[in-house]
């Protein structure tokens, strides 16, 4: 049995920075799982559960050894339930450190065997966010090259004038 890693967010939307690092992840795990979160309490997703993981599922078509699921409550539960042996995460920039510092040490104390492994996205994507992207497609910015053409057409639907 290979080794499974968990990509978890709530991808809402997925954007060329999250598919940066699925394929980063994809070249260091033999099967990498991208969890979708249900909801949040601290985030309100634009996009349905089904909206999010349909496409992740289109975007990354081509793509072996990846699984899109969606997830509910505690990410550790999830992974200890997936038999994963990390969890992978984003990290953009300094000012995201001490937050995922600080879930990585959480998520160690719920689940002493977990590993967080952190993974750069290219230099094009370190500024990127999915609230990023939301607030310029509001405002009628185009979101072009920052996320993939599914989510951009979904984008100008939801933000119509």
């Amino acid at each position: 049995m290979g080794k499974t890693g968990v990509y978890p967010g709530t991808f809402d939307p997925i954007t060329n920075g999250h598919l940066d690092v699925i394929k980063r992840a994809l070249k260091i795990f033999d099967e990498l799982i991208v969890a979708v979160a249900i909801s949040s309490y601290k985030k309100k997703p634009i996009f349905t559960v089904e909206e999010r993981i349909n496409f992740i599922v289109e975007t990354t078509k081509g793509l072996k050894n990846l699984r899109v699921e969606a997830f509910d409550g505690l990410l550790v539960d999830f992974v200890r339930e997936k038999k994963a042996v990390a969890i992978v995460r984003g990290l953009r920039a300094v000012s995201d450190y001490e937050y995922e510092l600080q879930l990585a040490h959480a998520n160690r104390k719920l689940f002493k065997e977990i590993e967080t492994v952190f993974l750069m996205p290219s230099e094009e994507y370190s500024f990127l966010s999915s609230s990023l992207v939301k607030e310029i497609a509001y405002f009628g910015g185009s979101v072009k090259n920052l996320v993939p053409s599914i989510v951009e057409k979904a984008l100008r639907n939801k933000f119509k004038k």
